[in-house]
């Protein structure tokens, strides 16, 4: 990255869409531009359901952001559902073109380039080459070998592929939004530098964003980024359950879920009466419950999040490579006793992430954030700018044509 670059990050989420514009400063830092977000009921279950809606909340999301930040935005980079994702490790050797130059910058994006040479599977797609670390052919292991002297290196990689039928679904919405892509991003590879601390980063750890309607898989052994994927339920179906049990509206259980969020029913310390203002009983009076009426239902459905995340990583066979687990997301961190809960089911240990960034960016884009930071920290990208028109009453608009990382993205 460079000194001023702007780079503008969306999230697609189930329940909104969520922009930031960053610009990198003097101390390779991203000061934030602005943030914006708007509500979206085009997405269900990961699963693109109105494209029309998306599309409206998505030139929405970016007319408030030109406001904000008086800028024309024409590209952007977005983010993707793990379910979309599969990820093919890859190890390419590379001879150095002069030893005694040392390994140069052109070695280094010529091996990069090669590691995408594998078959793809029908109805799959490249977006995204992930280098992970580099081997020289002394056996040292570097991030940046780049001036490294030695004859020969070895890249290992992570080939980032797409569903096919999202990526023309997501160019189609885009298109119809004016925008171009700069590049896709799975969610939890842009969430890593966030929600991990910094002992974690070299840890084989599971990250869970567990939000409105996904929660999101990431597993990560070091910088090696081995699995993604999606599971279809989050704080809504709590918020769902609750309204639907206990026949209350869903802003009243929306309230409750915040008001006594608790993940097990077992560390109840007062089983207090709750009155419902939505509900009524046989007498026309507003019902009456107890706390532990309203911590059952939310023990069960976050008990079955948590079942269906270990189904998944012990049919990849990947559980036994996990050492910790870390919780993050709007949809399970307010609900209290939610670690203790994933860890009972999952036999792993589980943490609420402790991550440096994560109290200093607003919960409701953090992902959008994680997303810009992770596009500046790309090595090797000669420029990783988004498009932007720079809008000035004094001196006109003056187009900014910023080369963009186009190398990663195949459309």
């Amino acid at each position: 990255m460079a000194v001023g670059d702007v780079i503008v990050g969306m999230d697609i989420g189930t329940s909104k869409v969520s922009l930031v514009i960053g610009e990198v400063n003097n101390f390779g830092q991203i000061e934030t531009i602005c943030s914006v977000s708007n509500i979206c009921n085009g997405i269900k279950k990961g699963k693109i359901i109105n494209e029309e809606e998306v599309i409206k909340t998505v030139i929405k999301t970016l007319e408030d952001a030109e406001s904000e930040s008086n800028l024309k935005i024409n590209s952007a980079y977005i983010t993707i559902y793990g379910k979309d994702v599969t990820i093919v490790q890859n190890s390419i050797t590379k001879e150095v073109k002069d030893r005694y130059s040392g390994i140069s910058a052109k070695d280094v994006s010529s091996a990069i380039m090669q590691a995408k040479d594998i078959d793809v599977p029908e109805g799959k797609t490249i977006i995204d080459i992930v280098a992970e670390k580099f081997i020289l052919d002394d056996g040292k292991e570097t991030a940046d070998p780049i001036g490294s002297f030695c004859s020969s290196f070895t890249l290992k990689a992570q080939i980032v592929l797409a569903n096919k039928e999202f990526i023309r679904q997501i160019h189609n919405i885009f298109r119809k939004s004016d925008l171009e892509i700069d590049g896709i991003v799975p969610i939890t590879l842009a969430e890593k530098n966030v929600v991990l601390d910094t002992n974690e980063m070299n840890d084989s750890v599971m990250i869970l964003d567990i939000g409105a309607g996904n929660t999101e898989i990431g597993i990560f052994e070091g910088s090696e980024f081995i699995y993604t994927n999606t599971i279809p339920l989050g704080g809504d179906n709590i918020t769902n359950d609750i309204a639907l049990v206990l026949n209350i509206s869903q802003d009243e259980a929306d309230k409750l879920k915040r008001q006594y969020g608790l993940a097990m029913k077992s560390y109840i310390d007062n089983d207090n009466d709750i009155t419902l203002t939505t509900c009524k009983d046989e007498n026309g009076n507003n019902k009456v419950i107890k706390s532990s009426e309203l911590i059952e239902i939310i023990e069960a459905r976050v008990e079955e999040i948590f079942k269906l995340i270990n189904d998944d990583i012990t049919m990849q066979g990947i559980k036994q490579r996990i050492n910790n687990v870390v919780l993050t997301g709007q949809g399970i961190v307010n609900i209290s006793k939610s670690d203790v809960a994933g860890k009972v089911i999952l036999n792993i240990p589980v943490k609420i992430s402790t991550g440096r960034m994560v109290s200093t960016i607003r919960p409701g884009y953090r992902t959008a954030y994680a997303l810009v930071r992770y596009v500046a920290s790309r090595q090797y990208a000669k420029n990783v700018s988004s498009s932007i028109d720079t809008n000035d009453k004094d001196k006109g608009v003056v187009k900014v044509i910023l080369e963009k990382i186009k190398d990663f993205f195949y459309s």
